[in-house]
């Protein structure tokens, strides 16, 4: 199967991600075309405010504290605190830099300090507030925090209030979400008009709480005018995800029009990851289901998933799967090949890996396939015509591509290895990220620690590999289809946490669920 990958990740404000330069540039064309910065910075926190009233509302002595900077993120939070006054909360400022504030901020300090409202001279004058606001610096800082304002805080993290950071919490890098020396903890982050990369970044995840986005309608063809030429990066949303599932289907189709799914998978030590793929595989509605596993795995497929075609093989004697008897398996029937999961990481005299790499089939490798890849076979995956996607977690990336740091700055890294493979790689982890040839980059915001579990990556993997071969590649782009199946998956879990919590989701389970996701997906009950 050669599939040119369709460019269709269209460009759209509401889940397009963007760097400190890129969001930079896009500000000063609207400024340069005649968008006042006041006008701007009005509207940004007339909005910012409006969500505070959501989220405290006004009850008697409800008590806001600001910590101001003395740029625009400053004068951002000064209006906010402006509306808030005049609203009768009682509004606190301790305003570090005032000195140096620019000149809007400081006419809004002026004012501020006109309507009486509270001016506080250090940061224990917060300390009895309700909820703290933190506008002490917006995107692109990128020098360390030191000295009084980095005790500051540390005091405010100690105090372990509800705070409410605007834009991006104050420390964290714009772009590699890198803490600048120390960053404030917040509950909730109003990210402004575009999604900052350095959000969905490690180790930001740790501070900016929940994530919201506030729309300040900022024109697309100016976004698409500045980012057109950069590699594009978005949040997959549910809208995405629900034209990427192969529904409604035809009137007149049937299962061998529903995609030929092979797994490769188990051991005896490792049943249930073939288990666990199947279960997967089977709840993405795939009409043909192949596993080829070691012959004393059969029984226990044979009575969890019969409807699941069985090509058993002979095995050692330690229950790894005899791989010479899979030379006589045509897998030219298959449109889509999952390989990896289980199979050990036992030296083996014969593995087929050479006659999988060359398919003409869409190949997914996952856990231990990994583990039989070396520099020659990276060189051959680059090479293939048709798609490759690999779905490791952080610690198999590494073994995988030694010479790449996803410490300093994750998404980069994942860019680079998937330049490296001609292919797509979906990175696990808290902020799950996926990338294609490294020009066509989704994130998945949502998560849940109940997928810190064996097991739910064998599911995610069957998942994926059951959307991939029903996929028609006329309409949709790999890059899609793989982080919609991600999207599904943390949904899954999120769904399963509601009823069971973090500590009751198991592999079949979270099958169970992503079934569920995708019927309430299809109903709009997600939000």
């Amino acid at each position: 199967m050669i599939i040119k990958n369709k460019e269709n990740s269209i460009i759209n404000d509401h889940c397009t991600i963007v760097t400190a330069k890129q969001m930079q540039e896009i500000e000063n064309r609207m400024f340069t075309e005649g968008m006042p910065v006041a006008s701007l910075m009005e509207k940004a926190a007339l909005l910012c405010s409006q969500r505070i009233y959501q989220e405290y509302p006004l009850i008697q002595s409800t008590t806001v504290g600001f910590i101001i900077g003395s740029g625009h993120n400053g004068g951002d939070g000064l209006v906010i605190a402006r509306e808030l006054f005049l609203k009768g909360y009682q509004v606190k400022l301790y305003t570090p830099l005032a000195n140096n504030s620019k000149d809007l901020t400081a006419q809004h300090l002026q004012y501020a300090r006109f309507l009486n409202i509270d001016f506080v001279t250090d940061i224990e004058g917060l300390i009895n507030g309700d909820v703290i606001i933190d506008c002490l610096f917006g995107f692109g800082l990128n020098r360390q925090i030191t000295n009084s304002l980095a005790h500051d805080i540390i005091l405010l993290n100690q105090w372990q209030k509800p705070v409410i950071s605007i834009d991006i919490p104050s420390g964290i890098h714009t772009d590699t979400g890198e803490v600048l020396g120390v960053a404030v903890k917040a509950h909730l982050t109003l990210c402004l008009g575009l999604w900052k990369l350095g959000l969905f970044q490690s180790p930001a995840w740790e501070y900016t709480g929940k994530l919201e986005k506030i729309d300040l309608g900022i024109p697309d063809n100016l976004v698409k005018e500045v980012i057109h030429q950069s590699p594009l990066t978005q949040l997959i949303t549910r809208e995405k995800v629900k034209t990427v599932l192969p529904l409604p289907r035809a009137v007149n189709t049937h299962k061998y029009r529903q995609g030929n799914l092979l797994l490769i998978c188990g051991s005896r030590q490792y049943a249930g990851a073939a288990l666990f793929s199947a279960y997967g595989a089977n709840v993405s509605g795939v009409g043909m289901l192949t596993m080829i596993i070691p012959q004393s795995l059969q029984p226990l497929i044979n009575s969890h998933i019969p409807s699941a075609l069985v090509v058993a093989t002979k095995e050692t004697k330690t229950g790894v799967m005899d791989f010479t008897s899979l030379s006589d398996v045509d897998l030219s029937k298959y449109n889509t090949i999952l390989f990896g999961m289980g199979i050990t990481r036992e030296k083996i005299p014969y593995l087929p890996l050479q006659e999988i790499l060359t398919t003409s089939a869409i190949l997914v490798i996952d856990a231990d396939g990994f583990n039989y890849l070396t520099e020659d076979n990276l060189h051959i995956l680059s090479q293939r015509l048709a798609p490759t996607i690999l779905t490791p977690h952080e610690g198999e990336f590494k073994r995988l591509f030694p010479n790449i740091n996803l410490n300093k700055n994750r998404l980069e890294g994942l860019q680079e290895a998937a330049k490296k493979i001609n292919g797509t790689i979906l990175l696990k982890g808290s902020k799950t990220m996926i990338s294609h040839q490294g020009q066509y980059n989704w994130i998945i915001k949502e998560g849940t620690t109940a997928l810190a579990r064996g097991g739910s990556g064998d599911v995610l993997s069957g998942f994926l590999g059951g959307l991939l071969a029903q996929t028609d590649f006329i309409k949709h782009s790999i890059q899609d289809v793989v982080a919609s199946a991600g999207w599904l998956h943390q949904q899954g879990g999120i769904l399963a946490v509601e009823d069971l919590t973090e500590l009751g989701v198991d592999g079949i389970t979270l099958a169970h669920y992503i079934s569920q996701s995708i019927a309430i997906l299809i109903q709009n009950k997600i939000n």
